[in-house]
């Protein structure tokens, strides 16, 4: 039986300046209506997957959340089976948090996003609203746009003209963008968070143009009635040789007013060698391409401008030791003076650590506890098509909620892992049934415990849903076959259907609302430093 802790005790833990990590076990929609502030988002369906890369120390305090419907006692106990020796689960889960007259908070993200509020409202960062930004256009003045999103959104929607500038590479380029120091420089996002974080990195690195904010980003734009742009591709040149000399200027001048400390790679290997008892994350900070052209032995991508507004989602454990690399120390320096001013103390770059020989190349490849013990029987996705067409297979399908309504097999259910040996009575009895997802380890996890609830035999698709796709074989669209409500994500304001306006009114009121409530919480220990 895992062990429990009174709100009061964890309330204590969390002031109490040793590691520990806030895990709540719920889907992404159930986390983002009510959670306690500093808990990460991690659902009992994908433990396996993300639970290393956001816990790596075995011996690290834990304390798991839920709304007491047991998925915290699930999780601790497979969380004890991978070797996590300090496990307690909170009593009456987050229900228990409020009745003890503690603060819940809505929505994802919010750590990074309070702090963005705190900036603002501390370093008086200036901003400009896009009525004003639209008449500066139009009276022909010298202005240009900096979208600080990663690609992804930008090309979804940005300000027209606007070019995509992620977050921590701002100082970086920003000079190869603008070499007129008296050009005015707006950068924005979706919202306010990444806006306001990247047009005071830009101040506090000392560039001289005029720098603001769009305040409201391109939800503003929207809501002043203005038409945003789809599909644009203009990106960020490299800095030539020039730019990058006066870069590595800027990053030693950022150091040192923020007092971030570099680290050398004999201290590196030190602090791994302590990893047993000190908890320790080697974040690489650069381009995805760039990381997968050759990166540090054990580190993982984390872009600079999504570290920090999404600081939960990559590290949960408080107090550790934090490591950021980059090839010249500019984008790894930014993104610490932000971390630290968050709060996250122990904060460090790393000097020349990709001047290595021994480079590892591709993508970050998780850590799996309890998958090597798997044996699922597999079946082809040649093998699963001609058995679908002879019929009496049953197929259900993990993958999330957003991904099965944009493709999935045809006649496959929808399930999440965490509900799967609940929701098998809805599926068709079949002689066979298949699991499947996005994420073909998913599936193979969720094998065992399907196996444990039916008679019926199982299979796991080999290559998941990807390799059904790769072949040409059709998908079907929808919500078609749900065996529940989708809650395994939040929804932002662009993923609704209707009432979208209102719904993004409710955001940018909802974000900056958040100082008042952090101030009543009490436990955020950001400590923001004024540019000179």
């Amino acid at each position: 039986m895992p062990k429990s802790i009174s709100a009061p005790d964890l309330k204590a833990q969390i002031n109490d300046g040793e590691e520990l990590a806030l895990l709540d076990v719920r889907e992404q929609g159930s986390f983002g209506r009510r959670h306690l502030f500093f808990s990460s988002c991690l659902p009992l369906s994908h433990l396996e997957l993300r639970i290393r890369d956001l816990v790596p120390r075995h011996g690290a305090r834990i304390v798991l959340s839920d709304a007491g419907e047991g998925l915290a006692g699930r999780a601790a106990e497979k969380l004890e089976r991978f070797g996590y020796s300090d496990v307690a689960v909170l009593e009456n889960g987050v229900q228990g948090w409020s009745d003890a007259g503690y603060e819940l908070f809505s929505g994802v993200s919010v750590p990074s996003k309070a702090f963005g509020e705190f900036v603002e409202h501390v370093d008086e960062t200036p901003n400009i609203t896009s009525e004003q930004l639209r008449a500066k256009r139009a009276g022909g003045e010298d202005v240009i746009v900096l979208d600080s999103r990663p690609l992804d959104e930008y090309l979804s929607r940005t300000i027209p003209g606007a070019i995509n500038v992620p977050g921590a590479e701002l100082v970086y380029r920003v000079r190869a963008i603008v070499p007129d120091p008296t050009t005015q420089i707006v950068v924005n996002c979706a919202g306010r968070t990444r806006s306001i974080i990247g047009a005071q990195s830009l101040i506090n690195a000392g560039v001289p143009n005029p720098v603001r904010a769009l305040r409201n980003g391109t939800m503003g734009w929207h809501l002043a009635g203005l038409e945003l742009e789809r599909g644009a591709t203009r990106l960020a040149p490299e800095p030539n040789a020039a730019e990058l000399k006066r870069a590595l200027t800027t990053a030693a001048d950022v150091a040192e007013r923020f007092s971030v400390t570099c680290i050398g790679v004999d201290t590196l290997e030190q602090w791994c060698r302590e990893a047993d008892s000190r908890s320790l994350y080697l974040l690489d900070v650069r381009h995805p391409e760039e990381y997968a052209g050759g990166h540090l032995r054990g580190s993982r991508h984390a872009p600079g401008g999504q570290l920090v507004q999404n600081t939960d989602s990559y590290i949960a454990t408080r107090g550790a030791r934090v490591v950021l690399i980059d090839d010249t120390a500019m984008r790894a320096t930014m993104t610490a003076s932000w971390l630290l001013q968050m709060g996250w103390r122990d904060t460090a770059v790393l000097r020349n650590g990709l001047e290595s020989d021994d480079l590892d190349t591709g993508g970050h490849s998780p850590e799996i506890p309890g998958l090597d013990g798997i044996e699922a029987a597999q079946i082809s996705p040649y093998a699963l098509k001609r058995a679908l067409d002879a019929g009496d297979t049953a197929v259900v399908d993990l993958s999330p909620s957003r991904t099965y309504k944009t493709g999935h097999i045809p006649g496959a259910w929808y399930s999440t892992r965490a509900k799967l040996t609940d929701n098998l009575p809805k599926v068709p009895e079949a002689s066979l049934l298949v699991l499947v997802s996005e994420d073909e380890n998913l599936a193979a996890l969720a094998a065992p415990e399907a196996e444990a609830a039916t008679d019926t035999p199982i299979k796991v698709l080999t290559g998941g849903t990807p390799a059904w796709r790769d072949l040409g074989y059709p998908l079907a669209v929808g919500f078609e076959n749900m065996t529940e409500e989708p809650d395994d994500h939040y929804p932002r304001a662009y993923d609704r259907d209707t009432d979208v306006e209102q719904a993004m009114q409710d955001y940018l009121t909802w974000e900056i609302g958040l100082v008042e409530q952090v101030e009543r919480d009490g436990d955020a220990r950001f400590d923001i430093v004024r540019p000179h």
